[in-house]
């Protein structure tokens, strides 16, 4: 390969063909209608669409905390096993990381302590500590949830969710609870850890301002994607125009 021509991408998950059906009453719905999804090292996606397009339930699926009715998800070219929860655990604990619109941290743990749950089980953790100082909050290490802001309750969960080092990092609606100059923040913190821990990141939103600081935007409609779109010049967090 000659030195000028950069390496072809690894690609990290990859969904082809997924279907979700569910069945509500005697109505069935399709949230997900034949989906083919690739995520590659170390990129920023931000998955966009408006509520019940099917983004959280994809997401939840290459997560490995729900099945597709039918297709497949390959991790790093394994195909994940739907049928075998203790694989589907050790998945999620080993290489996926979870941020999600509310926090679900224990009220009854400081912020340290609310790291450390999901430290002591992982293999190769970063200490609490170091954690919770990416996401800025080495000053709040013995603060718990009541005393924080929600934003900073949002970087308490983005550390717990990044203390594990995930090789894939998924974020559903992670501002959306969130005032605009808190979000900046809470974004901020999402593009650090993707730069400085090379975690492929993927964010759901359904604000369009914030597909512009991603690597690639997946637009989703009526459970398809619609569109996949590379951005060649993403925009740093403090240039977003609310």
């Amino acid at each position: 390969m000659p030195d000028d021509v950069a390496p072809p991408k690894v690609t990290v998950l990859e969904a082809r063909g997924l279907t979700r059906r569910y069945l509500m009453g005697d109505v069935e719905i399709d949230a997900l209608r034949g989906v083919d999804l690739s995520l590659t090292e170390g990129e920023f996606v931000v998955l966009l669409g408006p509520s019940g397009s099917g983004k959280s339930t994809l997401l939840n699926i290459v997560g490995g905390l729900d099945a597709p009715t039918t297709g497949e998800v390959l991790y790093r070219g394994e195909a994940l096993d739907f049928t075998d929860q203790r694989a589907l655990t050790s998945y999620r604990r080993e290489h996926v990381g979870f941020v999600f619109q509310f926090y679900n941290l224990m009220p009854s743990l400081t912020a340290r302590e609310n790291v450390a749950l999901v430290t002591d089980i992982a293999s190769n953790p970063m200490a609490p500590d170091e954690a919770l100082a990416l996401v800025g909050l080495g000053s709040r290490l013995d603060h718990f949830p009541s005393q924080l802001s929600g934003g900073e309750q949002q970087r308490v969960a983005i550390a717990r969710a990044v203390a594990r080092r995930p090789d894939v990092l998924l974020c559903d609606e992670p501002t959306g609870a969130l005032d605009c100059a808190t979000g900046r923040v809470v974004l901020d913190v999402l593009a650090r850890v993707n730069r400085e821990l090379g975690s492929t990141t993927a964010v759901i939103t359904h604000n369009a301002v914030i597909a512009r600081m991603a690597n690639r935007v997946i637009r989703f409609g009526d459970g398809r994607v619609v569109a996949d779109e590379r951005n060649p010049s993403p925009l740093p967090v403090s240039e977003l125009q609310w």
